[in-house]
């Protein structure tokens, strides 16, 4: 596999992010709501360099199954969120690919009463959406490949290496 993202290169820009988050909020309470599972060691490593109060929340939304490498119907899975009405929420998901997922968790999060909704993610492929969605904060626009490495995996495999590399199919 061909490394895209080095590991440094991540946490450097991982560190920027939550610089401008806290920021943004400066110093108001925030939920942040993650996307399983590939948001995992983004949201960890975003909240560890966050001085905020804050509240973690993850839900399950999930469009590539298997061995797929093409998105499919997307199935929300929202039991573990807590109650958001009148929250600052931040959304965070690992990639914007063709913005289906985030369009649709936007308005899931919005009806739910929330007092203010912003969405981070890592990373956004290049000329992939088919949805358009706006997003707060962003780390890397990369070309569009499949990608696999810090938390994004491949039929649920290589979520565990520290760099984000591009599949060879």
């Amino acid at each position: 596999m061909k490394i895209l993202l080095s590991a440094d290169d991540i946490q450097r820009r991982v560190a920027e992010m939550a610089r401008q988050i806290a920021d943004d909020y400066r110093g108001q309470p925030v939920t942040i709501v993650g996307v399983l599972t590939g948001c995992l060691m983004f949201l960890a490593d975003i909240v560890r360099h966050l001085d905020l109060p804050l509240r973690i929340a993850l839900l399950q939304a999930s469009s590539y199954r298997g061995e797929a490498t093409a998105p499919g119907e997307l199935r929300i899975q929202a039991e573990r969120l807590p109650d958001l009405r009148g929250r600052h929420v931040l959304l965070l998901d690992d990639i914007l690919d063709t913005g289906q997922t985030l369009a649709e968790l936007r308005v899931y999060l919005r009806n739910l009463g929330v007092a203010s909704l912003r969405v981070g993610v890592l990373l956004r492929k290049e000329g992939r959406q088919k949805t358009p969605v706006e997003v707060d904060y962003c780390g890397f626009d990369i070309p569009d490949a499949f990608v696999v490495g810090y938390g994004l995996d491949f039929n649920d495999e290589y979520r565990h290496l520290p760099y984000i590399a591009i599949l060879n199919r």
